[in-house]
């Protein structure tokens, strides 16, 4: 039978990537953030050789002490561990919202190299841009020694469930000494020759006016960098594939483009955000054209980390999860013919008042891509992403991805009609008013291409 051109052209780029064997039996996936914490901490303990955290941020709560504190008593037991923390120069150096200022991640980074005058771990800040809202490391990965541990996760009390709250995320852990070599090859190579690099556990840091034009020279650089490694695997086994990507054109932007439209059965999407890029949509609705079946699974908008409930103060960064569900609802009405044949599946992800942060693509029980992109323009075209798209086309691995996948769908409601999603003139008084004031001017675009 013939392949379509199309299709063919598509097939091909997944076919000529790169690729590493990877061995099934030393692959493994968590389900809930309990147990990846403890793997965590366990995996630290363990380390012989290094350790390499790279995060959105790691937080100065009790969380993140339990991890930085694991961290400085590993190197204390074995001073020869390489160990060096990677986090968002811009994230590190502000408070959360509505907290006091001068309480930042780097002023904690630094309260600990105090404690341990003797000891050297290195805290350096990336920053992708000049400015928060225009791009951040969102690389993921902990390499410890030859294991990758691939989350979406950042180091803090609700995403390692530390207490009461979670926040729900992917957790992989896959020992690749090849797949780890090279992730530790890009960060020394595309991170530490770089004056804009800088190190965050130091009394002083330079100013965002003093080093611009170093921020410049490296988002520069990272848009062309990408992973190096010898793939010698073929497309008959289990393998790994590791892609980063920073700007529009980006490699895992075009991958995740190529993945999406050689579905043949069906496809399924995690997403916290319901804020698709417009190429994702086209190729969605391209797919339900063809028959395929489409399955979407996004974080309710109570489950949305920018959530707000009633009885606490609004701000503007309240009204986002108002703007995503729009944009779902609307999605959903200009599809309900698909979701009527049960082509097109919703589902909305919700456990009370916890949160959700989920994202990953699966095409066909043949491929699957572990990423913290979150499938919306600020991944696509502002934010450092990364991501490990795994090739199982003998399904080595299907028993664990079914169980992923059916403990995600455990807390979801399938949506049926967009009458299910709760309409604008519904909102709370201050939502509907900062949503009605955005629209008019048209604001709205701009934040959801930022946030």
């Amino acid at each position: 039978m013939r392949i379509p051109f199309i299709r063919y052209n598509h097939q091909k780029h997944l076919d000529d990537l790169a690729k590493m064997p990877q061995d099934a039996s030393q692959y493994r996936i968590l389900f809930d953030p309990n147990a990846y914490r403890i793997a965590l901490l366990e995996s630290i303990h363990k380390a012989q050789h290094r350790i390499y955290i790279i995060a959105l941020y790691l937080e100065q709560d009790e969380a993140g002490q339990e991890i930085l504190n694991a961290l400085y008593q590993a190197k204390k037991q074995k001073p020869n561990l390489d160990i060096k923390i990677f986090v968002d120069w811009h994230r590190a150096q502000r408070g959360r919202f509505g907290e006091d200022k001068n309480q930042t991640n780097a002023r904690y980074y630094n309260q600990m190299k105090q404690q341990h005058p003797d000891i050297d771990i290195p805290v350096y800040g990336v920053p992708i841009n000049r400015r928060e809202v225009l791009g951040v490391l969102h690389l993921k990965g902990l390499i410890i020694d030859d294991t990758v541990i691939y989350s979406g996760a950042s180091i803090n009390n609700v995403y390692l469930h530390k207490f009461n709250k979670y926040r729900y995320d992917r957790y992989h852990l896959i020992t690749n000494k090849t797949l780890a070599d090279c992730m530790i090859k890009y960060v020394n190579d595309n991170f530490l020759p770089f004056d804009g690099l800088q190190r965050l556990d130091g009394e002083q840091h330079k100013t965002r006016k003093q080093i611009k034009v170093e921020i410049k020279t490296l988002r520069q650089h990272l848009s062309e960098a990408n992973y190096q490694y010898k793939g010698d695997a073929s497309n008959n086994e289990l393998t790994v594939s590791p892609i980063a990507g920073l700007g529009r054109n980006n490699s895992l932007n075009k991958i995740i483009h190529h993945l999406i439209n050689t579905t043949q059965h069906n496809v399924i999407f995690c997403t916290p955000y319901f804020n698709l890029p417009n190429i994702l949509v086209r190729d969605i609705i391209r797919l339900l054209r063809k028959g395929r079946q489409v399955e979407i699974i996004i974080g309710d908008k109570e489950a949305n980390d920018f959530y707000i409930p009633p009885d606490k103060p609004f701000n503007i960064s309240g009204g986002l999860p108002y703007l995503y569900e729009i944009n779902l609802r609307n999605f959903i009405e200009r599809l309900q013919p698909y979701i009527d044949k049960q082509q097109l599946i919703i589902r909305l992800w919700k456990d009370e008042d916890q949160t959700y942060h989920l994202k990953g693509v699966w095409v066909d029980n043949q491929w699957m891509l572990i990423t913290g992109n979150n499938l919306n323009p600020r991944a696509w075209r502002l934010d450092l992403e990364n991501g490990i798209l795994v090739h199982d086309p003998k399904q080595e691995l299907q028993k664990q991805i079914k169980q992923e996948l059916d403990t995600i769908r455990q807390k979801t409601t399938l949506v049926t009609h967009f009458q299910q999603i709760q309409a604008s003139q519904f909102y709370p008084k201050q939502v509907h008013k900062l949503i009605k004031r955005l629209s008019r001017i048209r604001v709205d675009r701009i934040i959801k291409r930022l946030l």
